[in-house]
């Protein structure tokens, strides 16, 4: 098992890539803490997992705010022990450009985005460098490398979190905290389906955005969550001891291909 007996905590864990990795995470030794902003989703993972014998905990809150991000990250560490894994995975996806979007929708991908790992990560070094070390995994996009047309906020939130994944590498490796950042191309969650609706329109045929979508990788498919979770696994694992401050593409060859 590659993460026997540590200890993570992952954010957005109750739905999409983030249950991917929480379910990836447990049945490699690992115990998790999921925390969501949806409660409901967080339980039933939580319930589900723990009738297959694994060691989680739910905790519920909004990663942007400063106080559920400090109580989170305490329940954690009550119910863990300790700290060894951050996964800043939480985030939103509200389409537009700087004319279209609302500040309201700019404002809420900034604070989920980009502050919610700021947040968390403030939280959970100190209970790293108590243990002597530890991973973050930051989950980017390649919307942060790449112009894609109404992105604005989007796009410029996930680029943030690539460089503050390397200013936190430069400022934590003295204390053997390696920080990472996975970026996703287009994963088969349900928000990519609440996409290709909302784009399709009413009685609109949303498939074939989907299929739209596959045909731009060079691998002609979009990702499965869990080949986004099998790299961030890889990246918080021991097998990753000399990698820090990467940004690791996980794109199908979509950002290559631009």
């Amino acid at each position: 098992m590659r993460l026997l007996n540590k200890r993570a905590v992952v954010t957005g864990g109750a739905s999409g890539i983030g249950r991917a990795i929480v379910e990836r995470f447990a049945q490699e030794g690992a115990s998790v803490a999921v925390c969501d902003i949806n409660a409901e989703a967080c339980h039933e993972l939580v319930n589900q997992l723990h009738t297959q014998g694994y060691r989680v905990v739910a905790t519920v809150g909004d990663v942007s705010t400063a106080e559920d991000a400090r109580r989170m990250v305490a329940e954690a560490v009550s119910f863990l022990g300790g700290l060894d894994i951050l996964i800043n995975n939480a985030g939103v996806d509200i389409k537009g450009t700087v004319v279209s979007i609302t500040d309201e929708g700019w404002d809420r991908q900034i604070a989920v985005n980009l502050t919610g790992v700021y947040r968390m990560s403030k939280c959970a070094i100190p209970e790293m460098i108590k243990a002597e070390g530890g991973a973050i995994v930051n989950i980017g996009s390649v919307a942060g490398f790449l112009g894609i047309t109404g992105l604005a906020a989007y796009g410029t939130s996930k680029g943030a979190v690539v460089q503050l994944t390397r200013n936190l590498a430069a400022d934590f490796a003295p204390y053997n905290i390696r920080v990472n950042s996975v970026n996703p191309g287009t994963v088969d969650t349900p928000l990519l389906e609440h996409a290709c609706r909302e784009l399709a329109g009413p009685g609109g045929d949303w498939e074939a955005i989907r299929n739209m979508y596959a045909e731009a990788q060079l691998i002609k498919r979009v990702a499965q969550p869990s080949e986004i979770a099998n790299a961030v696994l890889f990246l918080a694992s021991d097998e990753a001891s000399f990698i820090t401050g990467t940004a690791l593409m996980v794109d199908g060859g979509f950002s290559i291909k631009q």
